[in-house]
């Protein structure tokens, strides 16, 4: 006789255990008038074997509801981060960024061949409004 192992804990342990030994108690003494109650010990086994499937795809979309409020939440994180840099981004450095996208080459160094970066207060000042 093959044996199926299958996880389960506790009383479902015990009452898999209890409904498996039945059902072979009942197979060793019945004869084929019998067919309809191994019939309601398998379906009875089916349906405690769905049971724990069910519990665990519940168990693993709440893990990936979880995972999917944590990436919107990143996402919209980004979102404003990459507004507030193309609010901070000079034409000029627009554009060159346009045409390494449309390029596909990496974006520059921090020294683009010996120079250093712009310095970042003029832009700052640029962009923050009229002084008083």
């Amino acid at each position: 006789m093959r044996e199926t192992v299958l996880r389960v804990d506790g009383r479902d342990e015990m009452a898999m255990k209890l409904l498996f030994w039945e059902l072979e108690q009942h197979l060793k003494s019945s004869s084929g008038a019998s067919v309809v109650a191994i019939d309601n010990k398998i379906e009875q086994a089916m349906d405690l074997v769905k049971s724990h499937l069910m519990y665990a795809v519940r168990e693993e979309v709440e893990v990936l509801k979880e995972q999917i409020k944590e990436l919107i939440e990143r996402n919209s994180q980004l979102e404003q981060e990459n507004n507030l840099l193309k609010n901070l981004a000079s034409p000029e450095q627009l554009a060159q960024f346009q045409a390494q996208v449309q390029s596909g080459s990496p974006p520059p160094s921090s020294t683009q061949g010996g120079q250093p970066p712009a310095p970042s207060a003029p832009l700052a000042a640029q962009h923050s409004g009229p002084s008083a």
